[in-house]
């Protein structure tokens, strides 16, 4: 199968679509359990969906399954728990080490770059492949 690199703007949309339909409705039931919308609850559930549902479901969160994106390995292969852990913990540590700019700089990486890879992909050995059932 040709990979083909997903974009910002189908990377974008992808998280946000993730926010709308999992954050929201996690804010609302830690509102209603907890009285407040950002709490351990949220972000314990957040980063548990971030790690283990793109393991579980080969590479895609509901988000990019929408858009037809997933995270795959650079041979192809799918992610494993400890893929997920460079990709979003470890990456997670630089962003904040770097204050942020890092983030910036990954944004300019995968809007810029030929493989779309930014520095979380080259952290886990990933990329983002867009595939849209629809192309199939």
């Amino acid at each position: 199968m040709q990979l083909n690199p997903a974009g910002f703007w189908i990377r974008l949309g992808a998280s946000l679509l993730d926010g709308i339909i999992i954050g929201i409705p996690l804010a609302l039931i830690s509102l209603a359990l907890l009285g407040e919308a950002d709490t351990w609850f949220t972000s314990s559930t957040q980063l548990t969906y971030s790690l283990l549902v793109p393991v579980i479901w080969t590479g895609y969160t509901v988000g990019k399954r929408i858009l037809g994106i997933r995270i795959v390995h650079l041979d192809d292969t799918d992610v494993s728990f400890w893929t997920m852990i460079k990709r979003d913990l470890i990456t997670g540590l630089v962003y904040g080490l770097t204050l942020g700019i890092a983030i910036i700089v990954s944004a300019c990486m995968v809007g810029i770059r030929e493989d779309k890879r930014a520095i979380h992909d080259f952290i886990a050995g990933t990329y983002v492949s867009y595939n849209p059932p629809w192309q199939k």
